[in-house]
């Protein structure tokens, strides 16, 4: 317990600094609302709100925990197999590295075009975001096996499989996750552009609609929606890590 409030309590301390900080320099200032509102407003507005927001929320958690398992579940199916057939990780490797280098929601037109408005496409699109991290990082555990216990489980007639079970993927657990966290707080920000492309509700229909009518104080409601959806996928990650790879030392800040 006490080394987890050692964790939290900085990174509390200095985001209560900053809202003070904002509150105080809005007021001194006299920032219209419409430009900046002050933490104190948008927290009225999220109270006034929540039952409106709720639903968009609803939506925007739906699509993410639809995407999220897809896009780590190839991810991860991704690095095995490039893992396991090396020719192929060759051949394909390169070619994974180049498909980062298009904007996700450059691709969100053609995805429309092909899949229409429904679910396939932003599922696509969360996908497209989410397994590059898991992938990479995966093949990276794998590829960093002891290789003394290699040899050893090779000397004792170990096969690849039984290699491979043993030792690769149990060793490449602390890897994988850096990767599924990264890619949790991707999901959302995935859900959101994809509800940008066509949705009907949603977090990121919901930012559409503010930004018509200039209302900055629901933009920023919305915001930390997404921040404390990313946060507590990220918290679940973080734990299923804590639970799953038992067997590595911590290390204590």
């Amino acid at each position: 317990m006490r080394s987890t409030w050692k964790l939290v309590w900085p990174p509390l301390v200095a985001v209560l600094f900053f809202v003070g900080i904002w509150q105080l320099s809005v007021m001194v200032f006299d920032i219209p609302a419409y430009q900046l509102p002050s933490p104190a407003d948008i927290a009225r507005e999220s109270k006034n709100n929540a039952s409106g927001i709720w639903e968009h929320t609803a939506a925007t958690l739906r699509l993410t925990l639809i995407g999220f398992p897809v896009g780590t579940g190839i991810g991860l199916l991704t690095a095995l197999l490039l893992h396991l057939l090396p020719w192929v990780k060759r051949a394909i490797y390169p070619l994974l590295i180049l498909s980062q280098n298009v904007p996700s929601i450059a691709l969100a037109p053609l995805l429309i075009i092909w899949f229409g408005f429904g679910l396939l496409p932003k599922i696509i699109l969360i996908t497209l975001v989410c397994f590059f991290p898991v992938a990479v990082a995966a093949m990276g555990g794998l590829a960093q096996s002891d290789r003394v216990m290699m040899n050893y489980m090779k000397m004792a007639g170990a096969g690849k499989w039984q290699i491979f079970t043993r030792l690769e993927l149990p060793g490449s657990l602390p890897s994988l996750f850096s990767g599924l966290k990264i890619s949790a707080t991707y999901a959302v920000m995935g859900a959101v552009v994809a509800e940008w492309i066509g949705a009907d509700k949603g977090i990121g229909y919901y930012m559409l609609l503010q930004k018509s009518s200039y209302r900055a104080d629901r933009m920023f409601v919305a915001i930390a929606i997404i921040v404390l959806l990313s946060l507590v996928l990220f918290a679940l990650i973080a734990l299923l890590e804590r639970w799953l790879v038992r067997w590595k030392p911590r290390k204590d800040a």
